[in-house]
């Protein structure tokens, strides 16, 4: 018996949809795209040149045609509320860029908006699924660390001003902020979900002298975890010329720091065991300088959930966790002390 493909379309063309172009056409065994569609028509026409995709002329084509179970959104920030109105009514299944949206408050209604047209929302935090991640989750359900006792968390990525010339980019209106919301999202996802939910936070957010921007391009808090371990948090994009983020975990039975893909174990007998393949992950100024096969891992989830009624991706139920992190730590360096997540 063959299984129906599951039908795609695709919304938004700019610098983020190469990985998700990459991907749809390795899972053509499974997925089917029917059209895409951007506002910037010769854009679309030249990206669906690229990748072999049909287009469609609006957004309304899209959401009426019956033969699309799906679709990707990959839009900024501040087109999504509209956009995930018109699809849930039209009962396609949402598969979205991150952050949510630009504020909680509209992540929340975003998230509701899904639940009640019953359609499916998963949101693009790809860093668990990488080989590395997977390993390290785990590890961790299956107690071989023992408990966690405190955590390092560094992202010293690097953009240079041309990256926030681009008009919205690193703005409230459009992006919801900076580099909290639009990169260290997705390494600060990952933390949560391999250690569990921040209690308390202080932080420190400041645009350094590296960029004319009007949101944060650094970050230092301190954490404290609802499971009582301990952690501080360092993000940047003003870090020349930009290193690899990491995660380390300093445990009962050992430490572990996951980064570049990798995963490195010190076992407390002196042993040491690595995992995962070195790779780029965008902290330098390039900011599409990674793999797609973390993208193809993630899209392949959210498809085959369609049919199979699993739910092994990141629902936007879970990503507002990230979200409350992020409000908490801005509003901490706002207040100046510590605050509750």
């Amino acid at each position: 018996m063959t299984t129906k493909k599951i039908g795609v379309g695709v919304i938004g063309t700019g610098m983020a949809a190469k990985p998700h172009a990459l991907a749809l056409n390795d899972l053509k065994d499974i997925i089917d795209v029917k059209a895409i569609f951007s506002r910037n028509k010769d854009k679309c026409n030249s990206f669906a040149t690229l990748y072999n995709f049909k287009t469609a002329n609006s957004i309304q084509e899209i959401s009426e045609n019956n033969e699309i179970d799906m679709v990707i959104l990959i839009t900024p920030p501040n087109q999504r509320l509209e956009l995930v109105r018109e699809f849930s009514k039209a009962g396609k299944h949402i598969l979205m860029e991150k952050p949510i949206e630009r504020s909680t408050k509209n992540a929340e209604e975003i998230v509701n908006i899904c639940e009640n047209n019953n359609v499916r929302l998963g949101i693009v935090l790809q860093h668990r699924f990488r080989e590395s991640s997977i390993k390290l989750k785990k590890l961790i359900k299956d107690n071989s660390l023992g408990s966690i006792y405190s955590v390092q968390v560094n992202i010293p990525w690097w953009r240079d001003q041309s990256y926030y010339d681009e008009p919205g980019r690193g703005t409230y209106a459009r992006d919801g902020g900076g580099v909290l919301i639009s990169q260290a999202i997705h390494t600060l996802d990952l933390m949560i979900n391999l250690v569990g939910q921040v209690d308390e936070v202080q932080a420190i957010a400041k645009t350094t002298s590296f960029h004319k921007m009007e949101s944060e391009d650094f970050v230092g808090a301190g954490l404290k975890f609802k499971n009582g371990a301990v952690g501080s948090l360092m993000a940047s994009t003003s870090s020349y010329p930009g290193y690899p983020e990491s995660i380390i975990l300093n445990c009962e039975k050992g430490s572990v720091k996951i980064e570049s893909g990798t995963l490195k174990i010190n076992w407390q007998t002196n042993e040491l065991e690595e995992f995962g393949e070195t790779s780029g992950t965008g902290g330098s100024a390039d900011p599409m300088a990674f793999p797609y096969d973390w993208h193809k891992n993630l899209i392949k989830n959210f498809a085959l959930s369609i049919n199979d009624n699993q739910s092994n991706y990141v629902s936007g139920k879970e990503a507002l966790l990230v979200h409350g992190l992020i409000d908490a730590l801005i509003t901490s360096s706002n207040n100046g002390k510590m605050v509750k997540v």
